[in-house]
């Protein structure tokens, strides 16, 4: 070979190398969103990661990548969810995974993710197992986060409405707790029974456990009545519309609150056929019914200019995977991708909502060696939430908001959140 030609072979290698790391540098990074595309909760998330996603690229991506979403279909099913995971992992390559997930789901996949470390976050399931996951195996579980706050925080926030409101304003003092049985029916009954009685007062009457696929619920109800308590305490995340519409077409005569999925979207009225009144839910914020700060009401101003369909509002969930993608692409900014150093970049994104000169929303992350001082124990990965007044430190692990007569929800608890009151249906007669 020639000197000339020899040149000519070196500088077309370099060439070639060059074009290679220019399209390795322009592959697009993959986000995975994983959840149920027939539900409200899904489509909320999904919707929310498209306009997260489509916002990055408009200001030039991630280190001059743009941001690609692929989805995979979880029908709100352990298997399908199981097989989705294992499809954006194996088929699709994505970079990372957004998980609109209900807690059973996300249990299913958690062995798979523990086999690939695919970065990933769970924007609905709050199954505080998962967290105490993270805390056992922090290497393991180093690439997970969950930006709802965990069922026990959730918990834990609701039964100081059950002292403060329950008790002290209503005067009940007994509660029966109808619950479905699911993996969160489970969690949030154990937590509400070890509690309600010693912190609040309220004693425990009955446990009521029902299969996901019952449509008759009048059995149930004469049950409750039956044992004598002065409250029901509902646990409900599959057909939860129609056990509100029973209840007030059934005009149960106790109030009912608790946790009550489908009146968490505005479509909850409707659903029911307007026999939602009365029914109340502790929801994780943002809430059906809150008032938000500027941030999310451009994020809703924007949803609600993009899509026509329901919903109508971004549940929870639907905020959660905006601003929690859009974290999870900072941090991948600062790490210069997915891989080594990106779990560490992400535990220090802490984004602060303020709305009238007060803290109203926070997303920020619990750390390994941080103890929650009300609970006191840790959270490590779970989203920062602050379980007393005045709410300074973080915002609270949740709101209760109660749909009214009128066809409106209102946050009713805590204090510093309310636009409305508690109150007993018009058909529940005041305890005396």
């Amino acid at each position: 070979m020639t000197k000339q030609n020899w040149m000519k072979s070196v500088l077309g290698g370099f060439a070639l190398s060059a074009m290679s790391v220019a399209v390795m540098a322009a592959a697009p990074i993959k986000v995975g969103f994983i959840g149920s595309m027939s539900s409200d909760s899904g489509l909320s998330g999904i919707r929310a990661a498209e306009i997260a996603i489509d916002e990055v690229n408009a200001a030039g991506g991630v280190n001059g990548q743009q941001v690609e979403l692929v989805s995979a279909d979880t029908r709100e099913d352990p298997t399908e969810g199981l097989k989705a995971y294992e499809f954006l992992a194996e088929s699709a390559e994505v970079d990372f995974i957004i998980s609109s997930s209900i807690d059973d789901v996300s249990l299913a996949w958690m062995p798979r993710f523990m086999e690939y470390q695919i970065p990933t976050l769970d924007t609905w399931a709050s199954y505080v197992g998962i967290i105490d996951m993270v805390k056992d195996d922090p290497e393991g579980m180093k690439n997970y986060f969950m930006n709802v706050a965990s069922d026990e925080a959730l918990a834990t926030l609701y039964i100081n409405f059950g002292a403060d409101v329950l008790k002290a304003k209503m005067g009940f003092e007994s509660v029966v707790i109808l619950a479905e049985d699911t993996a969160f029916g489970e969690a949030i009954t154990g937590l509400v029974t070890e509690a309600l009685a010693p912190v609040a007062g309220i004693e425990v009457k009955e446990v009521i456990k029902y299969d996901i696929t019952t449509t008759d619920f009048s059995p149930l109800f004469s049950k409750a009545e039956q044992s004598g308590a002065d409250f029901i305490y509902q646990v409900s995340t599959v057909n939860a519309a129609g056990l509100s519409a029973q209840y007030v077409k059934l005009q149960v005569p106790l109030a009912m609150t608790g946790v009550n999925v489908a009146a968490l979207g505005h479509e909850y009225w409707g659903d029911t056929g307007g026999a939602g009144a009365g029914i109340s839910t502790l929801s994780p914020i943002p809430a059906v019914g809150l008032d938000l700060d500027p941030v999310s009401a451009e994020f809703v101003e924007t949803y609600q200019s993009r899509y026509t369909s329901r919903p109508v509002m971004p549940h929870f969930n639907g905020f959660n995977t905006y601003h929690g993608l859009k974290q999870a692409l900072s941090a991948a900014s600062e790490a210069r991708g997915f891989g080594d150093g990106w779990a560490e970049a992400m535990e220090k994104q802490d984004l602060k909502l303020m709305k009238d000169g007060e803290l109203w929303l926070r997303y920020g992350w619990w750390q390994h060696d941080e103890v929650e001082p009300v609970t006191g124990r840790t959270y490590p990965h779970n989203i920062r939430f602050d379980l007393s007044e005045p709410f300074d430190d973080g915002a609270p692990s949740m709101v209760v908001v109660q749909w009214h007569e009128d066809g409106k929800p209102y946050v009713v608890y805590p204090e510093k959140y309310a636009n409305g009151d508690f109150v007993l249906p018009s058909w529940v007669p005041p305890k005396k």
